[in-house]
């Protein structure tokens, strides 16, 4: 039987289609939600929507502007405002200062920081005008802590977190709340593509990629989607309405 704690509410999650994304939809659906799944590969979240009911697949792209404003208006039209909002669409891409030249700074702002923004601002309308909503940004511990040989993601990271910190003080008493989840190193996709890239970056094997990575969270493993997923369902639950302007660190300690 279908927990219908969230039911009439309507969540957007960007970069939904797999991973860290995909995970909190299938939380939020399974808690009685409509959400709507977004990233730039169709096929991706078909597979994915198929996956759970109350899923809904959704192409668009949040590094443009206008395919992210009429992708919001698509999903509102269909299925509501949007009162749950979480921007995880990212991009995790090292590269030292020196070997970076303005595009690939661009880029990565575009996604991670741009792309944040606009999807917030773009639901806002709906959350104000219901009195109710909830905003979680899906950050990193690179927002909290410079990582090492990615200063541009770091950047773009922080900058996630100075946004959430600012809306929350926008918008207090007003129903709506602005938390950021800063998660360790998560068993996903991207973890599988920096594995590659740092093993031919130092000339080290895959297993000793990984293991750095391993060894960053605190507890010496890789975080599982799931684990993300929970602490994006609790500040959607009720008793989260005090929790706000907060990063939740999932690392496995302190960092």
């Amino acid at each position: 039987m279908q927990d219908e704690t969230l039911a009439g509410r309507h969540a957007l999650i960007t970069g939904g289609g797999t991973g860290i994304g995909l995970a909190i939809a299938r939380a939020l659906a399974g808690a009685g939600a409509q959400v709507t799944i977004t990233g730039r590969r169709h096929e991706v979240l078909e597979e994915a929507a198929a996956t759970a009911t109350g899923l809904h697949a959704l192409a668009m792209d949040v590094a443009d502007e206008n395919s992210l404003r009429q992708g919001v208006e698509t999903a509102i039209a269909a299925r509501g405002p949007v009162t749950l909002c979480i921007p995880n669409a990212g991009i995790a891409e090292g590269k030292a200062l020196h070997k970076m030249d303005l595009a690939f700074w661009r880029r990565m702002m575009a996604i991670n920081l741009d792309g944040a923004m606009l999807t917030v601002q773009a639901c806002l309308p709906g959350m104000q005008a219901e009195g109710w909503g909830r905003v979680i940004f899906v950050s990193s511990i690179a927002g909290l802590k410079g990582l090492r040989g990615a200063p541009a993601y770091s950047a773009s990271k922080h900058g996630m977190i100075g946004l959430m910190r600012g809306l929350s003080e926008d918008f207090l008493g007003s129903g709506l709340t602005f938390n950021a989840l800063c998660p360790g190193y998560v068993d996903t996709e991207i973890v599988t593509r920096n594995t590659e890239s740092i093993a031919a970056r130092a000339g080290i094997s895959q297993d000793q990629a990984r293991e750095i990575m391993v060894k960053t969270n605190r507890h010496r493993r890789l975080i599982h989607p799931d684990e993300v997923a929970a602490a994006a369902m609790w500040l959607c639950l009720p008793g989260s309405e005090s929790i706000n302007g907060q990063c939740i660190e999932i690392a496995g300690g302190q960092m």
